[in-house]
């Protein structure tokens, strides 16, 4: 079968060659559904814009955007970000890519407009997206359509039908907490998750119960909170945690910034860490090592995972192609040290 056209779009969506071209620029003055029918004709036809043809211009090097996402009214979980550029960075340093970052609140309603407006306007090939824009599958569709290549950092089950995604086995690295703080004899349990809509956390949560089920603890005896990845939500979360009755004996947290809050709302009620509680967070930022006691926690290869990332984009750009749809795994290790170990 010959390649679908712009033409093919707007046939079988029943609209002009002037509206698929406003749709997939994301240009103002199209009704949604109008807008869903061109998306929905985009997607049944396997329709990409022609990057090779693109590229004629005069424009060479493949350009990259790595797509921050950030609540702009309280404090980043900055090592990710970092981690995840400097790999990308480097990488595209050895391979000619150019690396344009952006950093989009996740809050605003028209987030995913902004996030297609800046990469039609730098006239990107790729995209690499972090939660939760990297569980948004409207937002993936609308790049596939526009032929921008997308890597899903750490992206749910969704993202996976629609893009590449690339991150740890987060339920295995849930279970493999839950397995080490049964194994130290810890019977009852607070976690502290992340943000509503991050699938890939969330997954986290369902690990830690599988192991604790395996190990013959009940789900009834896990206390949960919702925090917001940063060590505010964790200190607050914990301190509401540590009021539980009967006492919690380890605190969960789905990030290191919110175990290092869980840590210090320990301190000032006077608890012991971990005879009193231990405490365990996820990712083995730097943080995790200088505070007090060292934190327990998943290694999660961030910098390596940018660099992946960007290392695919690349080859799809070569290629004139789109990334393959579904997930690569990269190796996640249990970190143990003096916050959940119990010596004898």
């Amino acid at each position: 079968m010959n390649r679908p056209t712009i033409d093919d779009v707007a046939a079988l969506a029943g609209v002009a060659r002037t509206t698929v071209s406003r749709v997939l620029n994301s240009q103002p003055n199209v009704r949604a559904e109008v807008r869903a029918k061109v998306l929905d004709a985009v997607e049944k036809l396997g329709y990409r814009v022609n990057l090779q043809a693109r590229n004629l211009a005069g424009r060479k090097a493949v350009r990259v955007a790595l797509i921050h996402a950030s609540d702009f009214d309280s404090e980043p979980n900055s090592y990710f970000s970092s981690a995840l550029e400097l790999g990308a960075t480097r990488a595209g340093a050895g391979l000619g890519v150019q690396l344009i970052t952006h950093v989009i609140n996740q809050n605003d309603p028209g987030a995913a407009a902004d996030i297609v407006a800046r990469l039609n306007d730098d006239q990107c090939d790729g995209a690499i997206l972090t939660p939760p824009f990297s569980d948004d599958p409207q937002l993936l569709r609308t790049l596939a359509g526009l032929g921008i290549a997308v890597v899903c950092i750490a992206g749910g089950p969704q993202a996976e039908s629609f893009a590449m995604s690339l991150g740890i086995d987060d339920y295995q690295a849930g279970f493999d907490i839950g397995a080490h703080l049964t194994a130290q004899g810890f019977t009852r349990f607070g976690f502290i998750k992340g943000l509503q809509g991050h699938a890939s956390a969330e997954t986290r949560f369902d690990g830690f119960l599988a192991a604790l089920a395996r190990a013959g603890v009940p789900g009834e005896a896990v206390e949960w909170r919702r925090g917001n990845f940063t060590f505010r939500s964790g200190l607050d979360c914990a301190q509401d945690l540590l009021k539980v009755e009967p006492r919690l004996h380890a605190l969960v947290c789905a990030n290191d910034d919110m175990a290092a809050g869980a840590l210090l709302a320990a301190h000032k009620a006077g608890l012991r860490i971990p005879q009193d509680v231990a405490i365990t967070g996820f990712d083995d930022t730097p943080v995790s090592e200088i505070v007090w006691p060292p934190l327990t926690t998943i290694h999660q290869p961030l910098r390596r995972m940018g660099a992946k990332a960007v290392e695919r984009l690349a080859e799809a750009a070569a290629g004139g192609q789109p990334t393959i749809a579904g997930r690569e795994i990269v190796r996640h290790d249990l970190v143990i040290r003096d916050s959940s170990f119990v010596a004898g």
